[in-house]
């Protein structure tokens, strides 16, 4: 097994010489990221069933070349399987102004394209919402089974950087509540 390799069930040692990994809770998991603010993002996919939408915070920039994006989907995520059919994504990175769009996309059991939130098709046929200061369109590449979610790597292929994007304070999740960060934010 390689050194990088790590089977599903875990590790069976932390380290030459070591007694074996038992691994943290998963509440000591939540507790420690409680404290790891991360930026909120929209995924939205239609596999040919509909648009379904997801709120992120795990999505992360892969390689600048080619272009990869990664994401978490759960398992328990109503939009996860149409997600993982989908051929193609759009990304949608929040400015602070859309936490309505946030919070729509992380409620179960709601129609998140009712018109409440505007949002049409992109000419590919992927749907998106309107007025976000970044939106990436992506295809799909891959795809890891980890846990009780899936790792999903996305190749970018169009970007639509908002000229006032800038200008907006990014929407970021941190301790259970929401946050805008800013140039106020800013320690150095």
């Amino acid at each position: 097994m390689d050194a990088r390799t790590v089977p599903p069930d875990g590790p069976a040692h932390s380290g030459p010489g070591e007694p074996p990994a038992t691994g943290v809770s998963v509440e000591e998991l939540k507790a420690a990221f409680r404290n790891h603010p991360a930026g909120v993002a929209v995924i939205t996919a239609d596999a040919g069933d509909g648009p379904v939408a997801m709120t992120s915070s795990s999505v992360a920039s892969v390689s600048a070349d080619p272009p990869l994006i990664m994401f978490s989907a759960s398992a328990r995520s109503s939009s996860t399987p149409t997600i993982l059919r989908a051929k193609t994504v759009v990304i949608h990175l929040l400015a602070a102004e859309q936490l309505s769009l946030a919070k729509l996309a992380a409620t179960s059991g709601v129609d998140r394209f009712d018109g409440t939130i505007p949002w049409s098709r992109l000419p590919t046929g992927e749907p998106h919402y309107h007025g976000v200061p970044v939106r990436i369109r992506a295809r799909v590449v891959s795809t890891v089974a980890a846990g009780s979610s899936t790792v999903v790597v996305a190749q970018a292929l169009q970007a639509d950087l908002s000229v006032t994007a800038q200008a907006r304070g990014a929407l970021v999740y941190h301790d259970r509540a929401w946050h805008e960060l800013s140039g106020r934010s800013r320690v150095a």
